[in-house]
């Protein structure tokens, strides 16, 4: 097993008393982890690239030739030229992501070993922009999906299925042959892969967010819940108190409001939050949110109203409420037991906020 570029990360692996990173002995590059593998030996492999993650070059995607009128401005972020230059930059990390995989994919091939391996490809959080990654909504948590495995995979299969990061494990294990330990709450995607009708079809998934950065004084996080089906997104947040997207003021880590990845669509937020064009869009992404929120997703895909006070909800409210706290409890979550905020305790092992230069 390897990995090139970002492994487990940020942080401070060391703190926790491993020796290298969980995702293996890094190396320069798939090449060389593949020459010093024995012909036929079975392996795994992490390429985790830094793109599109932030920072990007400003002007990259337009220098690339990319349209900002191609651009999809989503509802929970101001439609200026600022903000569509900075989508249209993600675009071009991610086109550059897709011509990375390719390479992958082609040295696979070259040695002959492409249709005898599992390649799936994902993310670790959506967008990096204002109210969407760290945050328990569709922008946040609805993640690229992509599996290549000729074996157990159909090819061409577009799946609307709901399902988890959680299930690789169990699918990699299936996979292999390998029993699936019963501690393991997620399920195998081989089923779906086939294109197969699942026993007990998935309605819903969970997520699950505590300290994402160190971005609160006294090192607090932001504990919340949440579950999707088709219908209806519900989010339960253990501390509305609290800033969800971090202080006003940097504490320790990246900035203000700092569970925001800085760029020019978090600058253009915090420099113009006085315009009335701007503030609403300021708010969605850092103001104080209630403990409810439950947004109607056929009349509002981008999840901007929350109806969780409204009376016509309310029985949607109450159930929803009901088989969220079911999940937790069937899962031992800590907070449908004790909600102790033992996680505030926990040593924080990313890098202090730089000084700008």
């Amino acid at each position: 097993m390897g990995h090139t570029g970002k492994g487990w990360g940020p942080g401070q692996f060391e703190a926790g008393g491993r020796t290298r990173n969980p995702a293996g002995p890094r190396f320069a590059s798939f090449q060389d982890f593949l020459a010093q593998r024995r012909d036929g030996q079975p392996f795994y492999f992490w390429y985790g690239s830094t793109d599109p993650h932030r920072p990007y070059d400003v002007g990259s995607g337009a220098k690339a030739g990319l349209r900002s009128e191609s651009v999809k401005v989503p509802g929970f972020l101001p439609d200026t030229p600022e903000v569509r230059s900075d989508i249209l930059d993600y675009y071009f990390e991610v086109q550059r992501f897709d011509s990375q995989l390719a390479a992958l994919l082609g040295e696979l091939e070259r040695r002959k070993e492409l249709d005898n391996t599992l390649v799936v490809v994902t993310s670790d959080n959506g967008m990096p922009f204002p109210r969407a990654k760290a945050n328990m909504y569709d922008a946040g948590t609805h993640m690229p999906l992509a599996i290549r495995w000729p074996h157990g995979a159909k090819p061409g299969l577009a799946a609307d299925a709901f399902v988890s990061l959680l299930d690789l494990a169990p699918t990699f294990l299936e996979a292999a042959g390998i029993a699936v330990p019963p501690e393991l709450t997620g399920r195998s995607l081989l089923p779906i892969l086939a294109g197969k009708t699942e026993a007990a079809p998935r309605d819903r998934t969970f997520s699950e967010r505590e300290r994402h950065a160190n971005v609160r004084r006294g090192d607090l996080s932001y504990p919340a819940r949440a579950m999707r089906t088709s219908e209806f997104l519900y989010i339960r947040n253990y501390r509305p108190d609290r800033w969800p997207a971090g202080d006003p003021e940097r504490y320790f880590a990246v900035g203000p409001f700092g569970d925001i990845d800085g760029g020019p669509a978090k600058s253009l937020l915090l420099d113009r939050r006085g315009d009335a064009a701007i503030r609403t869009y300021f708010e969605l992404a850092t103001a104080k949110r209630p403990g409810d929120e439950l947004y109607d997703l056929k009349r509002d895909p981008d999840q901007l109203v929350n109806v969780a006070a409204v009376a016509a909800y309310s029985k949607t409210l109450e159930r929803l409420r009901a088989e969220l706290t079911s999940w937790q409890r069937a899962t031992g979550d800590p907070r449908a037991t004790s909600d102790d905020d033992r996680w505030d305790k926990y040593p924080y092992f990313g890098e202090p906020a730089k000084e700008p230069k």
